[in-house]
């Protein structure tokens, strides 16, 4: 089983950035691939950036392409979503997610990812 806490939310001007964190519980989290996830108020969950075990592969939707940035870092159990030049679209509740297929290729489907957090506010006033 493996618990997954997002921190770094909270409200934020447009071109501003913030950094999420999702700490980890479990000695596999290494061998997983992370995802994060976001949602907004009157629309379905969808998906913001992957990254597989080791780091060396990631991927973004098209919308977050070259703003934000996902990393990871295995020592601490801890994967993290740099947003940069925030929108105001870009507000919604995060979440980190992992899939538990060990060493796995990561993915950009939601029903791939079998750990969720609890979700964090991102907030982006115009």
């Amino acid at each position: 089983q493996v618990q997954l806490v997002e921190s770094g939310g909270g409200l934020v001007k447009a071109g501003g950035s913030l950094r999420l964190s999702c700490a980890a519980s479990g000695r596999t989290f290494s061998s997983y691939a992370m995802g994060w996830f976001r949602q907004a108020p009157g629309k379905e969950r969808e998906f913001v950036a992957a990254i597989t075990w080791s780091g060396r592969t990631t991927y973004y939707a098209d919308s977050v392409k070259d703003r934000f940035t996902i990393s990871r870092d295995n020592a601490k159990n801890t994967v993290y979503l740099q947003m940069n030049s925030l929108e105001p679209e870009d507000t919604a509740v995060y979440y980190c997610a992992a899939d538990n297929l060990i060493r796995g290729p990561g993915s950009r489907k939601d029903h791939d990812y079998d750990y969720w957090g609890q979700g964090t506010q991102v907030t982006v006033s115009s």
